[in-house]
């Protein structure tokens, strides 16, 4: 594992400290590790929800479609 180090105003420090103490992080690098982490999905879900958006649909969006969906959600065969 690579190092870096970073500075911080005393402001953003002690918030750190307090992510730390109060949800049970073991180090402030833990809990860095996991916002990047979390921005890393955050920028995947953006690009996919883009991907889409540019997509043609690829069956109409009506009142059997979304019975469809609720059925497989609910785990029942297609009528």
């Amino acid at each position: 594992m690579t190092t870096m180090n970073i500075s911080l105003p005393d402001a953003l420090k002690s918030f750190v400290d307090e992510q730390v103490t109060g949800r049970g992080y073991g180090t402030s690098s833990e809990y860095v590790r996991e916002l990047i982490r979390k921005d890393q999905d955050r920028l995947h879900l953006r690009q996919l929800l883009l991907d889409g958006a540019e997509s043609l649909p690829s069956a109409p969006a009506d009142d059997s479609y979304f019975a469809g969906l609720r059925n497989r959600a609910s785990g029942q065969q297609p009528k």
